[in-house]
């Protein structure tokens, strides 16, 4: 199956996810006084990767914070599994649940089927990273088809504190037609 990925500069494609804490949160729109979101898609619960990964957000989210930039993180797996596995991040991020098929899609996510007897509910997202601004406009993209290969976060939080201390905008990297 082919996906279509969302285009750096682009609008980033409306998505709202159920929230751990209640309610839903609207990827791609930061809150609480945030002008911009970093999210970061992780296949679930029976990744041992992705529970390392989701650690290490931990070690950025206050240098994002001094920038504005809001991190959230989300999964397809159900409320019981993701509650699971964040119990053992203790994340001081939002987290969320329940991404769809089509949801993945929108994302130009890589998508994978249960296989060889690990422990999944149904098809889960491969990792992504996405940094949108204040206009919903995609500014960064990372996606990956395994989990180790994604950004190191200590060169994600260098390249943001740069970006937003540049004086003049400029566009998205990648966008040459």
């Amino acid at each position: 199956m082919s996906s279509i990925k969302p285009a750096p500069g682009g609008s980033f494609p409306a998505v709202e996810v159920p929230s751990l804490d209640g309610g839903s949160i609207r990827l791609g729109e930061a809150s609480d006084g945030y002008d911009w979101q970093l999210i970061v898609v992780y296949r679930g619960k029976h990744c041992p990767i992705c529970t390392r990964y989701l650690r290490e957000v931990n070690e950025i989210v206050r240098s994002l914070k001094e920038l504005r930039i809001e991190v959230v993180a989300v999964s397809a797996d159900s409320k019981e599994r993701a509650t699971s596995q964040i119990a053992d991040v203790s994340p001081s991020y939002p987290v969320a649940y329940g991404l769809t098929i089509d949801q993945m899609q929108a994302l130009g996510l890589y998508i994978s089927s249960p296989r060889h007897g690990i422990d999944v509910e149904g098809p889960f997202a491969e990792p992504g990273l996405f940094v949108v601004n204040e206009d919903r406009e995609l500014r960064m993209v990372d996606v990956s088809n395994a989990p180790f290969l994604r950004p190191q976060l200590p060169s994600v939080v260098s390249g943001l504190r740069f970006m937003r201390r540049m004086t003049e905008a400029f566009p998205a990297n990648g966008t040459y037609a």
